[in-house]
């Protein structure tokens, strides 16, 4: 089965690496750091920063690119997305920049050329708005955090 569609991207300076599945059977493509300088970024704890990746995108009708952290480097140094999942929304043409946060115990250094984050293509589904008086009711009800029995 071939579910594949397009996904167009346009490189802002012409030795930019386009996005890249490491394996065949990954959800998501790794995205690098395109610092102009080529000049390390430091990623000072509790710091947020908006790394460039001298990309932008096209996406298919339907669809959103979703920018979720890389686990290695939220595991092994705190570093992860500031909105995961972030949002590409389908009619945005501007540069792609990652909201990067540094919830780790030391600075961490980003360099030209790391991976970043991951990009994973989702399809969308969009609602009809509707105001009910009503809603049907259910065994959870209004339970909110917590009701389901975790303690």
């Amino acid at each position: 089965m071939n579910n594949k569609v397009e996904l167009k991207f346009k490189k802002l300076c012409p030795d930019v690496e386009l996005p890249q599945y490491a394996k065949p059977l990954d959800s998501g493509m790794d995205i690098k750091a395109y610092l102009d300088s080529k000049k390390d970024v430091a990623l000072y704890v509790g710091k947020i920063t908006l790394i460039p990746t001298k990309l932008s995108v096209e996406i298919p009708h339907s669809h959103e690119l979703q920018v979720r952290p890389r686990s290695g480097m939220a595991i092994k140094k705190g570093i992860t997305v500031i909105n995961s999942p972030g949002t590409i929304d389908e009619g945005y043409r501007g540069e792609i920049k990652v909201g990067l946060v540094n919830l780790g115990r030391e600075p961490v250094y980003i360099k030209h050329g790391d991976r970043i984050a991951q990009l994973v293509l989702a399809p969308i589904t969009r609602a009809n708005i509707v105001e009910a008086n009503e809603l049907s009711e259910t065994n959870r009800g209004d339970g909110g955090f917590g009701s389901t029995g975790d303690k």
